[in-house]
This record gives C-alpha cells, sequence and structure tokens, in this order.
C-alpha cells in the first residue's frame, strides 16, 4: 500500500502523530455531542536538528534518537500500547499540486503517461525516485479534468518508515500535515454545501503549502518555497490568481461568493494581515478559524492548536 494514500479507509485510528521540525504532538481523539475532544494528548519539543525536514535531503539526523523520542512522547500522552496511527509528516518534506489535463487522452496509458510526466515537472524528480498519491478532483469550471498529487522522495520516505517500523506502528495512513489541518475548514461552515471558499496557509521553514478549498474539494493547491520576506509578495500572486482564474470563472450566481474563512499554521509566517489581504484583493470579507469554530474542544491552554491541527485532523477522519 502507498503509504501517502489519501484513500480514506472507514476504519482510520481516532490516534495520530504530528511531525515538525523542532516539535512532534501525540493526540487521541474523541467524539462527544457533535464536538471533538483530546481524550489523550501531549506534544514535545525535539532535539535541536534532529529533525531537519527538507525535500531533497536526508531528515532524519538520528533514527534511532528520534523513535526514542517518540517512544516518551507516546508514553507521556499515556498512549505506548498504542500501535495504530494516522502521521502527519513536516510540510517540508513533501510537495502537492494538482494537475490538470488540458485534452481528453484516448487511453488509460496515455492517461498515465501525461499524469507521470506533470509529475515529474512539477516535484523535479524523476517518477522512480517518488513516492506519490493521486486522487481525482472535480473538473474545472472548463471542463477539465483535473487530479490532486501529493509526494516526496523514496528514501526520504524511507527514513520516517524505519523509524515507526522499530516502534512496531501500524501507520495506514501517512500524508503531509496540510492535509490534516485542512479538514477543520471543510468541517467550519457547511462543507458540502454550495457558498464561500476556504484558505489554509500550512507554513514552515521554507515557505508555506496553501490549500483553497470549495467545500471539501481542493481548488488550488500550491508548495511555496521562499524566503520569510518573501511570502506576503507569493500570497498576493496566489489570490490574484485565484481572483482572475477562479473567482472570476463562477457562475453569475455565485460571483457574490469569495473567500470567507481561512486557517493560518505555523508560528514566524508573516500573515497577521491576511484577513485585510483577501478584503483587499479580492473585495470580499474573511474570517479567522479557530479550534472553536471547528468543534475541538482544547482540555488546555497548554496545548497550541498550531501544533495539534494536524494530526487532531487526521484523527477526525476516523468519523468520515
Amino acid at each position: 500500500m502507498n503509504p501517502l494514500s489519501k484513500l480514506i479507509n472507514p476504519r482510520l485510528p481516532t490516534a495520530a502523530i504530528g511531525l515538525d521540525e523542532g516539535n512532534a504532538a501525540a493526540v487521541l481523539l474523541h467524539r462527544q455531542r457533535g464536538r471533538f475532544v483530546l481524550r489523550r494528548a501531549a506534544t514535545m519539543v525535539l532535539p535541536t536538528n534532529l529533525l531537519l525536514p527538507s525535500f531533497d535531503e536526508p531528515n532524519i539526523a538520528n533514527t534511532s534518537e528520534l523513535a526514542d523520542a517518540l517512544a516518551e512522547l507516546v508514553a507521556s500522552a499515556g498512549m505506548p500500547r498504542q500501535h495504530r496511527w494516522s502521521i502527519a509528516l513536516p510540510e517540508a518534506s513533501t510537495r502537492a499540486l494538482i494537475m490538470t489535463l488540458e485534452a481528453a487522452t484516448s487511453s488509460r496509458n496515455e492517461l498515465e503517461e501525461v499524469l507521470r510526466w506533470k509529475t515529474e515537472r512539477g516535484f523535479g524528480a524523476t517518477y522512480d525516485e517518488l513516492c506519490v498519491s493521486r486522487e481525482r478532483l472535480s473538473p474545472d469550471s472548463s471542463g477539465r479534468t483535473r487530479y490532486l498529487a501529493v509526494g516526496m522522495r523514496v528514501d526520504v520516505m524511507a527514513e520516517y518508515e524505519s523509524v515507526f517500523d522499530s516502534l512496531g506502528w501500524n501507520t495506514g495512513l501517512i500524508v503531509p500535515r496540510h492535509v490534516g489541518e485542512e479538514q477543520w475548514l471543510a468541517r467550519a461552515k457547511n462543507g458540502n454545501q454550495p457558498g464561500g471558499d476556504s484558505l489554509l496557509i500550512s507554513s514552515h521553514a521554507e515557505g508555506f503549502t496553501a490549500v483553497m478549498l470549495h467545500g471539501t474539494q481542493p481548488i488550488i493547491v500550491r508548495s511555496v518555497m521562499c524566503d520569510e520576506e518573501d511570502r506576503v509578495d507569493e500570497l498576493y500572486r496566489l489570490l490574484l490568481f485565484y481572483r482572475d482564474r477562479v473567482q472570476g470563472a463562477k457562475t453569475s450566481e455565485r460571483l457574490k461568493y469569495g473567500i470567507e474563512r481561512y486557517l493560518v499554521i505555523g508560528s514566524g509566517s508573516k500573515f497577521e494581515t491576511l484577513g485585510e489581504m483577501i478584503d483587499e484583493t479580492l473585495g470580499t470579507p474573511a474570517r479567522a478559524i479557530d479550534a472553536n469554530d471547528v468543534g475541538l474542544q482544547l482540555p488546555t491552554t497548554d496545548l497550541n492548536f498550531d501544533t495539534i491541527a494536524a494530526p487532531a485532523g487526521l484523527a477526525a477522519l476516523a468519523w468520515g
């Protein structure tokens, strides 16, 4: 099974791990009266330089040390015997993009060739070097076929798998952090109903991933690698692209809609004025989403939503 698969198993675990540079989190989720409650949770500051997320370079300085740290983490959360986990990997270790087919293909083989070519071009690596999951999306406004591709290098994936294997973990779902984080936007407000779109910014040391959703369907996914000082400019470009290609292509009955809500995950993102940027660029107000808006009850102020949003979002998939 491809560990990056986003195919949802109806028996996904209610426990998940989130990894990022400098920290890790473990959560066990419970659903009660329509809200999600953290039954157990723990976070940990990882030793400096132990985990250095990168798409092209080795990520883990010492796999045994990281395995020991994760064993300590789950023990502190009261889950030492938990072996079924969903895993949210560091965003900088992965890439994601939406591939649009300009024309229909005549056969399955031709479709596969086109998708492989687009994947290699988008990720900057040969297909054999990549571990890739693809999901067919709804057509764009022009009726063109679209696919979401999520991938990472095979050798980088092998690093993480060696750690999880040494712990005896069964990790059926391994995905980038933004996949868990975007679950909260999809749940925030009538996710399957027509209306405004939503925006996730998942920030990390090397840049950010932006995901724009209409309901539960991604309409734009961008992995942006840039310096801190360039992030606002990159986001402006993204908003302009959305305005010209997505908002401008909507039917007349939906022209009044734009990005209605947004979620920013990650410290030092320089996106404190994101709401103002959306209003200025798109001409529509948007509101920030927090844990309370998405029905996630945090039992203590010591838990930071930024840290647990990704693993808790994956754990929430156990309820569909």
